[in-house]
């Protein structure tokens, strides 16, 4: 991501030309980045989060409190999946699932419901996909890069994410932690640490 923008902003100021798809893919490689780290920011205990509530409870409410804020982002993370996998499904010639709110199975598949031909606007099809034209173009050929490649990371950045929210689920059920959010733990981090510098 870095070294496309590096060398659009070399090209164009040094010599008055760019990559015409840098844009789209810098745009695409950003958004794979931010679904990647949600999901990464969950797992290492990263997210910010109020804990006004918590902090003035104690025992089996603050446990309660805690399992219900997790309940909840599971919910969330598997409603986000079910919308991604919609959006992206017919990208990829799969079925979109049924249920306006809650998965109930998968629709029927229609000769016009597949949709693998759409491309990219700019990024230019890469030879060595050439395999997968048969499969999903029916051998037609693209010259940009199908929408269902960059669009992958919509259900796999969701399923990422509630993945993680059922692992810090478990891991609360089986105490080995505390919470969903960073909250005071870093601070208490921060005075061990100078302690530490202070003893050596």
């Amino acid at each position: 991501m870095v070294v496309v923008t590096f060398i659009n902003v070399v090209l164009r100021y040094g010599f008055n030309t760019g990559l015409i798809w840098g844009l789209e893919l810098v745009t695409f490689l950003f958004a794979w980045l931010i679904l990647f780290g949600v999901s990464y920011a969950v797992k290492t205990s990263a997210h910010l989060g109020v804990d006004a509530l918590l902090n003035i409870t104690s025992g089996r409410l603050r446990r309660l409190f805690v399992f219900a804020s997790v309940a909840f982002c599971v919910i969330y993370a598997a409603l986000l999946l079910k919308g991604a996998w919609d959006y992206w499904a017919n990208f990829a010639n799969l079925p979109q699932t049924t249920g306006r709110w809650f998965p109930t199975g998968f629709e029927d598949m229609r000769r016009t419901s597949y949709r693998a031909w759409y491309e990219v606007i700019d990024i230019p099809f890469p030879e060595f996909l050439r395999w997968i034209e048969p499969l999903m173009n029916e051998g037609e050929t693209y010259e940009k890069l199908p929408r269902f490649i960059p669009y992958a990371m919509l259900p796999v950045g969701a399923a990422l994410l509630l993945y993680r929210f059922v692992e810090v689920g478990l891991a609360l059920s089986r105490g080995e932690s505390r919470g969903l959010i960073v909250s005071h733990e870093v601070e208490q981090e921060v005075e061990d640490l100078k302690h530490a510098a202070k003893e050596e």
